[in-house]
């Protein structure tokens, strides 16, 4: 009769279980991981077309701005409004401010788009928790320059984050965001079942409190107008939709149809956008368009 031979499958000594569990721990909340998944700086030289660049003391560095005004602002020599922007999270202001001051042609509108930490001209590296002190370093900036004058955050996908932490905060006349991304919940609902939340949770967790969108959204009461892309894959409208849903003040919905993450606002929905922005800016008795 032959000799069975039976091998039993030996488990991972305790310090090698303890080694996967330290090291799993270091790179998951001590890596910065949220910052490599989610942002994507770029320092490479961009031609900002007519923009002026402005630096503003920001910590131990700089932010850098990229200002520019639309045709009327410029004809009357002063801007009746500002628009305060923040973009995504590969996105530079230079590549915006005087191509979207041309939308605003028949307003006297003046446009500071800001460059994240870590993104062009801005100093340090580019860090979540540094978005939030820095969007309100650039509106305290501009509230200076602005004085009494109606000032308008207007945020596009994790600029929204920016835009709705700085409203949170600040006195705003307005808000204007484009498919805004409730973070945390969309690590958790959307990446976290591939990984079973053991990378998704601690992602999650570690997205700072200031770009909380729901709960800013909760908190604010200035009128907002969303504009939601009706096919945007990045941030799907049913994600969109928990922020305009926890939003607390006055709100209209400009539904960009047909559109996806990155489209532009054009069409119908420009037209939209202008009545969006005069209802906006109905209590401020600021000159009509042209």
């Amino acid at each position: 009769m032959g000799r069975t031979d039976v091998r039993l499958r030996v488990l991972p000594p305790p310090w090698r279980l303890l080694t996967i569990g330290v090291v799993y721990l270091v790179v998951t909340f001590f890596a910065h991981l949220p910052d490599h998944l989610i942002l994507f700086p770029t320092r490479a030289p961009i031609n900002a077309g007519g923009a002026v660049r402005k630096i503003i003391p920001f910590e131990n560095g700089q932010l850098e701005v990229w200002i520019a005004q639309s045709r009327r602002a410029q004809q009357q020599g002063s801007a009746d409004l500002y628009i305060l922007r923040f973009y995504g999270n590969a996105d530079r202001a230079e590549h915006w401010p005087a191509a979207r001051a041309e939308v605003w042609n028949e307003r006297a509108v003046e446009i500071w788009g800001m460059n994240y930490p870590g993104f062009g001209g801005s100093t340090g590296p580019a860090r979540l928790s540094k978005l939030g002190p820095a969007a309100l370093a650039a509106f305290d900036e501009l509230k200076h320059h602005a004085v009494d004058r109606p000032i308008i955050p207007f945020g596009i996908s994790i600029g929204a984050t920016a835009a709705l932490h700085v409203a949170a905060q600040r006195p705003v006349s307005g808000l204007i965001l484009q498919n805004p991304p409730p973070l945390r919940e969309m690590i958790l609902r959307r990446f976290g079942w591939w990984n079973l939340w053991l990378l998704a949770g601690p992602v999650a967790l570690q997205i700072p409190k200031d770009l909380d969108s729901i709960a800013n959204a909760k908190a604010i009461h200035a009128p907002a107008l969303f504009l939601l892309a009706e096919k945007d894959k990045v941030v799907p409208p049913r994600y969109q939709k928990l922020v305009v849903n926890a939003y607390a003040g006055e709100k209209r919905i400009i539904k960009l149809l047909g559109a996806h993450h990155n489209d532009p606002i054009e069409g119908t929905a420009l037209a939209d956008f202008n009545r969006g922005i005069d209802w906006l800016l109905a209590e401020k008795s600021l000159p009509p368009a042209l």
